[in-house]
């Protein structure tokens, strides 16, 4: 009975985003972290969702290029799997997990600097939208 349950869920659940949901994830991911890597933080910035370059703009009181620098975001490097979830990603590098959201116009990340940590919260970012 519980086997049945599961199998239903499972099928119900779909078995996971398209591959190319996923690579375009991954993509917008990649190159905002080797855009910050290289200091291009215009690229960067046009990669960051509206709500987060909102926030950081706001926060920091001054334009996302020049604000970007000082959240001092670890640099994400080596292999990396992406979970995507309906029009949401997580992108798992080594040091990074950026979040990212499917716009109209693409994937853009949503929030970055993030790494697990335990208790009730999975992830503290450094940069996030509101």
């Amino acid at each position: 009975m519980l086997f049945g349950a599961l199998a239903a869920v499972v099928v119900l659940c779909g078995c996971g985003a398209s591959q190319a949901r996923q690579d375009g994830a991954t993509r917008a991911g990649r190159t905002f972290e080797e855009a910050l890597a290289s200091g291009a933080y215009g690229a960067a910035c046009a990669l960051l969702a509206p709500e987060s370059r909102e926030q950081l703009e706001e926060d920091e009181k001054q334009p996302c290029a020049r604000a970007l620098p000082s959240r001092d975001l670890p640099r994400g490097e080596g292999a990396s799997s992406v979970d995507v979830y309906g029009r949401q990603a997580l992108l798992r590098l080594g040091g990074e997990t950026p979040f990212l959201s499917q716009f109209h116009d693409g994937w853009r990340v949503t929030a970055a600097g993030c790494v697990p940590e335990g208790g009730d919260e999975p992830y503290r970012c450094a940069l996030k939208g509101a």
